[in-house]
């Protein structure tokens, strides 16, 4: 093991004071957050419009930086999420009130909002900005306090984006400590965070493995599950919208979001018409020795080939010794079957569609159904038909919580190209072993209490018009000096640790990446 590793290990291997470590931060957010719960609606979105449009002015250097760090995506793209994960998230939820309470005169029912406290926030390596502005917006329309856990292949864009977002939230009023970023994010250091009393919710987008441990660290816990979208395209789809919306969503930052399309089942009768399409829409159609190559390159002993991730079609195609036209964006692999024999039917986060064709709908049902039993249960799937009734009996038969019709998956289930809400993190349900099966917004970070009167119509029920929630005992005393303020920048540790990545290899941040990966993309 090289010297750098071994200090990695040192560091993280002192259980008090990664405990100690955890408590001072989550201590400060848990005083921010009761601060924040005072704000009034107005206070609280005017933080949230200017960290929204801070967030905006910077999205095209975060992504580019993004790239740069992990290898991963399309800038271009990216600035495009992280735009969306700006003001247009913002403007959304913009008529949502989650701060005043909610009066039912009918039912003499009154709501008053109870935000969750601290948000406890992983961020993966694939979305790694487009993801933090998207938590830290709806933790702030909610009046949450939120620590930021970056992976650590995506660290230093992810520290310096959290501190512009802290720098403009303060600002614009928002109480010290509201948005911190654990600099130096190690497993030990997250496990901690995890399972503290001081954390309310975690919200976790990564890896299997890590999105299992939040479940079970004792608190809540939203997370998100893998994909693997089966896309049926019927004989009554408009075929070349829909080649051409299937590449969008394929070659969309090099297929980085688990929501676009994996496996693509069609019929006998439009296969031909639909294949012309795609080579129109700048796919190239592997040939049999094509797709043994794929199979081999993409899939090995351990699993799926991590340095395929966010890759490029043309990239891939050279490394597999593939000749692909100038200009290709997806590899389409043509499969004989689905199922656990072959490799091309699991998740893939890079720009290669498997391709598979059956000769009647109910059989492409079917197969869509072994697709989501292989992996991305309560995920998404996507279906192009004119014909409503195909739609329905795809979407009934199926078991993911977002079926999106004639769009592209990646950006239509995220809620980018649909009415869906926006979302770095879906919810799989029922089906994908969670609590939850809606994208995951601001609702889900505030509960409310109910003042529920006596449903007698002779009851007297009291006029709340005006009034707003009493605070029990004066406001909460500030932690003292030495514990880290918003992003850990306005009050600085004297034991101070950085640089402790300094010097990690790419190597070493891919086999990291393996290791989150490793559970979702399994073989």
């Amino acid at each position: 093991m090289e010297p750098q590793a071994r200090t990695l290990v040192d560091i993280s291997g002192s259980h008090a004071a990664l405990a100690g470590r955890a408590d001072m931060v989550l201590e400060r957010a848990r005083w921010a957050a009761e601060v924040f719960q005072r704000y009034d609606r107005e206070s609280t979105m005017a933080i949230a419009d200017a960290v929204a449009a801070a967030a905006h002015d910077s999205a095209e250097r975060f992504a580019d930086w993004a790239v740069r760090e992990t290898g991963f995506g399309v800038a271009a793209h990216k600035k495009l999420k992280n735009q969306l994960t700006s003001r247009p998230l913002v403007d959304f939820y913009r008529n949502d009130d989650y701060v005043n309470p909610r009066i039912d005169e009918a039912r003499k029912i009154v709501e008053i909002p109870r935000p969750a406290g601290v948000i406890l926030a992983l961020t993966p390596s694939t979305n790694p900005i487009a993801t933090l502005n998207y938590k830290v917006l709806i933790s702030l329309m909610t009046r949450n306090a939120i620590v930021i856990s970056p992976h650590p292949a995506a660290r230093e864009c992810s520290v310096d984006a959290a501190r512009a977002l802290g720098e403009a939230a303060m600002d614009a009023g928002a109480p010290d400590g509201a948005i911190q970023i654990i600099e130096n994010p190690g497993i030990p250091l997250v496990e901690e965070l995890m399972v503290s009393p001081k954390t309310s919710v975690i919200l976790a987008t990564g890896g299997t493995a890590m999105v299992r441990s939040a479940y079970s660290s004792s608190n809540p816990a939203i997370g998100v599950g893998p994909g693997n979208a089966p896309v049926f395209v019927d004989s009554t789809a408009d075929i070349d919208k829909a080649a051409k919306r299937i590449v969008e969503s394929k070659s969309f930052d090099n297929s980085a979001l688990c929501t676009n399309e994996s496996v693509l089942i069609t019929l006998e009768d439009v296969d031909a018409r639909l294949r012309r399409s795609f080579k129109q829409a700048k796919a190239y159609i592997c040939d049999a020795d094509d797709v043994d190559r794929l199979r081999r390159y993409l899939f090995h002993d351990r699993g799926f080939n991590i340095e395929c991730i966010g890759r490029d079609a043309a990239w891939i195609a050279q490394e597999c010794g593939i000749r692909v036209p100038d200009g290709t964006l997806v590899l389409l692999a043509p499969i004989a079957q689905i199922g656990v024999e072959e490799p091309l039917s699991r998740e893939k986060l890079c720009p290669v569609l498997a391709y598979h064709v059956v000769k009647r709908r109910n059989q492409a049902i079917t197969q869509a159904r072994a697709v989501l039993r292989l992996a991305g249960a309560g995920h998404s799937a996507a279906v192009h038909a004119m014909d409503e009734q195909v739609a329905m009996a795809f979407a009934s038969a199926v078991e993911a919580y977002r079926v999106v019709v004639n769009t592209p998956c990646t950006q239509g289930a995220a809620g980018f190209q649909t009415a869906l809400a926006p979302t770095f993190t879906v919810g799989t349900g029922f089906y994908g072993r969670s609590s939850i099966g809606e994208n995951i917004g601001p609702g889900h970070l505030v509960h409310w209490t109910r003042l529920a009167y006596n449903s007698d119509a002779s009851e007297y029920f009291g006029n709340y018009r005006g009034l707003k929630p009493g605070f029990s005992g004066p406001l909460p005393e500030a932690p003292s000096d030495g514990v880290p303020g918003s992003n850990g920048y306005r009050a600085r540790r004297a034991e101070a640790d950085a640089g402790v990545f300094s010097g990690v290899t790419r190597e070493e941040l891919r086999r990291m990446i393996a290791e989150e990966l490793r559970a979702v993309l399994r073989k």
